[in-house]
């Protein structure tokens, strides 16, 4: 079974993956995927598969899974301190302020990555070269620095863009993205099953409402994974589905560390706004099924900075906030924490993104996948550091550094928002999209960042109210 790639390409991610859990993977297996043909073998299920089983078996580096664990309770155990609940307590208008900034930064940031997603994530005579093209796509047309979106026109460099709809020219809305969609999709959980939704909630509402070939990476392959073992029907006495998250975010899925859970973490967190620890749990409820260790914690780090940024706005306080969140040992927090160091130490926010894809790199040699969590994780606390908490430099920042362009810009775009307000708003981005959605996804069709700001409030007053019934009856 394979949706997102054919099973050769999958299993060399796997190697890659397996490696970086620390396992020791022999010669012998190695020279195996060796005498595989990339074409030839692409669909050559019996032989990957027999490698495939080699590979699953050995065991990872026990250290670095002791420090890396999946479960809530294990990766709560191994947290730093942290303040857990902001007690922000807004009015109804500042309330509604914030989340329309919130829903107007995400989709500010993704609109203005969007048209540079895949050149941001070249790799070119095997090293990075995807933040030299956007610097030199810019700078041929006169944007260096970025301050407005992607001009679609063309100078003979060689270097063009995709989605049109999202350029200089075009830009009148928000167009489909799943960085959007995962946040609608936190709304619609809410919306239909509550605050006290289960992983496989989501699994079931994903498989109603997003059309599959809008899933991507370990998204795609947990879906197909959840779907092979759930039967649509319910045969009374036959248990409806058998799938379990460890089944869903492991069998052939070597994409289980990328970035795909950092980006759904929004919706949870605007809904949890000032209590950083609840946007942490519902963010690994919903990535626990699709994603493992820094997978994981990517999507809790950021749902514990956006939810404290609708109280606090210092950039070096909420990358604090999201660390006391995730496993204080584990490769994300390590890379963050150096980070902050580099961003200390270096005065251009460049040279300090060169350092960080060294650091990174190291990671994962020769090259990080420029969709992993952690080297973006590492790049929007970059871009948190040294523009602060801007409704443009912050954005352009994350964008012009490259890697995934539209996830990042995105990330950043809520954290600036919900720290801002729709009210202070520069409107030299902002404004081009007139507050106005067009996803494609089932039961969101056009919308309005207004219209979902105020459902989001509906919804976070209702998580208030879970929270304290939670607490009550803990005590």
């Amino acid at each position: 079974m394979s949706q997102w790639n054919n099973p050769y390409a999958l299993l060399v991610q796997e190697f890659t993956q397996r490696r970086d859990e620390g396992a020791v993977i022999p010669k012998a297996l190695r020279d195996g995927l060796v005498r595989l043909d990339p074409v030839v073998d692409a669909w050559n299920e019996p032989a990957i598969a027999a490698l495939a089983i080699e590979l699953a078996a050995i065991p990872s580096d026990p250290v670095l899974a002791a420090a890396e664990p999946n479960d809530l309770a294990a990766i709560r155990a191994l947290r730093p301190a942290g303040p857990r609940s902001l007690q922000w307590n807004p009015s109804d208008a500042q309330l509604l302020d914030r989340l329309h900034g919130a829903w107007t930064g995400r989709a500010t940031g993704c609109a203005l990555g969007k048209p540079v997603e895949m050149m941001g994530m070249g790799i070119r005579e095997g090293a990075l070269c995807g933040r030299s093209d956007i610097k030199r796509y810019l700078s041929a047309r006169g944007d260096w620095p970025l301050r407005d979106y992607f001009s679609g026109r063309n100078v003979g460099d060689g270097l063009t863009l995709w989605c049109p709809r999202s350029t200089r020219e075009e830009i009148a809305y928000m167009e489909p993205d799943d960085d959007i969609h995962y946040t609608m999709v936190g709304l619609g959980v809410l919306e239909d099953h509550g605050p006290d939704f289960t992983w496989d909630t989501v699994a079931e509402w994903w498989m109603a409402h997003i059309p599959m070939r809008d899933l991507c990476t370990a998204e795609t392959q947990a879906m197909m994974n959840y779907m092979s073992r759930t039967s649509r029907l319910q045969t009374p006495g036959v248990t409806k589905s058998v799938a379990t998250p460890e089944f869903c975010r492991r069998n052939q899925n070597p994409y289980r560390e990328w970035i795909g859970a950092q980006i759904r973490a929004d919706g949870w967190a605007f809904a949890c706004a000032g209590n950083p620890e609840l946007a942490a749990e519902f963010a690994y409820r919903d990535a626990c099924w699709t994603h493992e260790r820094n997978g994981i914690y990517g999507a809790m780090f950021f749902a514990a900075i956006q939810a404290a940024a609708f109280a606090i706005s210092d950039p070096a306080d909420l990358v604090s906030i999201g660390l006391s969140e995730i496993p204080e040992a584990c490769r994300l927090a390590q890379t963050v924490r150096q980070t902050l160091e580099i961003c200390d130490a270096t005065s251009n926010w460049e040279a300090a993104m060169e350092q960080l894809e060294t650091l990174t790199n190291l990671l994962s040699p020769p090259i990080m996948s420029p969709v992993h969590t952690i080297n973006n994780a590492a790049l929007c606390v970059l871009a948190m550091m040294y523009a602060r908490i801007d409704s443009v430099n912050t954005i352009t920042t994350a964008v012009m550094a490259g890697l995934d362009t539209d996830c990042n810009g995105a990330t950043i775009g809520s954290i600036v928002g919900a720290a801002i307000g729709r009210r202070a708003f520069r409107g030299d981005l902002a404004d081009r999209l007139n507050d106005t959605i067009r996803p494609n996804l089932i039961g969101f069709q056009e919308v309005t960042m207004l219209d979902l700001a105020s459902r989001t409030a509906a919804q976070w007053n209702r998580v208030r109210t879970y929270a304290e019934d939670r607490t009550n009856r803990s005590l």
